[in-house]
């Protein structure tokens, strides 16, 4: 029997590979950080293009580099994207990275810069990246289903009105609209402490279940106990979580897993940065914590909208995916009213249900796949932070 939401549509851009992008950038993407400079110069050269810089790419090995890999490749990739030039210090690997992007069938060319040196790949670079300006620029969104859109959820400086309001309005959300055949996409390993065992009976099945302990567990232990001092005191709680009620890593692990809300449970888990193969559903990311990491980790594994329960109130952002921030908290709707989305304050009033509140989201889940801009988008939060697994060679 068809819900409410089974008929609901978007405008936008339907991709050569099938995928819905509710974005239309054209990137120009480094492969290492020696080459954030002439990545930057082609983008001051040619408007309506984007650069995004990053930190690593050098000397990295091993499934550190595989990581890097998968997150560069899987960001160009992401529907939102329309075309890219890549360049990097040498032919081979910059290769690597337009082969991965080309898969999609969306325009993309490399440049690296040995033997050819900044001015000459940045003079060729622009002229590519002008043509794939003109080429982006005449794609129009047509009508898709709800259904095609993929939506990732983290939460950040959280509190109690988190637990409480926003992260259950994001569950109330996927409740309504995984069965009707969206991907969703949650994570933070970290922040299930204490909360595990609930969350592991969330699985779709028990093999699922296991491989999800397995990997949580493997966090802990090769992350997290390795390299602890006497305790997380200064990271989990962070001390936004503290001042906002949350004191123990227990308290904010029960209010994270309202973010999948009350039916709905993950078929699946992923590697960082990973791209579902399952089929539509809620996959679980093995994932940093950190805001910026985590979107962009999502990200890359080709979501194209996040939904970002606060409490305290976070100001992420992302370059290629639209960050839709929720709050049930009145002080941070008084205080930081720009950085807020959806106020979901009411809740906590008993003058909104989660119920409406999840509506809500929906609503501006839609006007934002249609165009709107997030509040993180128009006061230009563009945090892209690559997550790195050790030390390079």
């Amino acid at each position: 029997m068809a819900s409410q939401y089974s008929n609901l549509t978007v405008q936008a851009y339907r991709r050569d590979n099938g995928r819905v992008g509710v974005r239309n950038h054209v990137l120009i993407l480094p492969l290492d950080d020696i080459s954030n400079a002439a990545c930057e110069a082609v983008a001051n050269n040619i408007k309506g293009t984007m650069a995004i810089p990053h930190a690593y790419g050098r000397l990295q090995f091993g499934e550190d580099l595989e990581l890097h890999f998968r997150t560069i490749i899987g960001t160009g990739a992401n529907p939102n994207v329309a075309a890219v030039v890549v360049i990097g210090i040498e032919p081979g690997w910059t290769q690597r990275v337009v082969d991965g992007i080309a898969k999609t069938g969306k325009p993309v060319q490399g440049f690296s810069i040995e033997q050819n040196g900044d001015l000459k790949t940045i003079m060729n670079a622009s002229r590519v990246a002008k043509d794939f300006v003109h080429y982006a620029s005449e794609l129009q969104r047509e009508e898709c289903a709800f259904s095609d859109l993929w939506i990732s959820t983290k939460c950040g400086e959280s509190d109690t009105t988190t637990g409480l309001g926003s992260c259950p309005t994001v569950g109330n959300m996927y409740d309504k609209l995984l069965p009707e055949g969206i991907y969703g996409c949650f994570g933070e390993t970290s922040e299930i402490t204490g909360a595990e065992h609930i969350c592991k009976a969330r699985a779709a099945n028990e093999e699922v279940g296991e491989r999800w302990y397995k990997m949580w567990k493997a966090y802990q232990d090769d992350v997290i106990f390795a390299h602890q001092t006497d305790d997380l005191s200064d990271s989990q709680p962070t001390k936004g979580n503290i001042e906002g009620g949350l004191t123990t890593i227990e308290e904010k692990a029960l209010g994270n897993l309202e973010k999948i809300g009350r039916t709905s449970r993950y078929i699946d888990i992923l590697e960082p940065a990973e791209e579902p193969q399952s089929g539509a559903g809620l996959y679980f990311m093995d994932s940093s914590s950190a805001a910026a990491e985590c979107v962009t980790l999502m990200a890359a594994g080709g979501y194209v909208i996040h939904t970002f329960p606060t409490g305290q109130g976070n100001v992420i952002g992302n370059p290629i995916v639209p960050v839709i921030k929720i709050t049930a908290n009145p002080r941070t709707v008084r205080t930081m009213s720009e950085h807020v989305d959806v106020d979901v304050s009411g809740i906590l009033r008993r003058e909104k249900t989660i119920d409406e509140a999840g509506d809500d989201l929906i609503e501006m889940i839609r006007r934002t796949a249609n165009g709107r801009h997030t509040a993180a988008e128009a006061l230009g939060h563009r945090e892209f932070s690559m997550t790195k697994l050790y030390r390079s060679a």
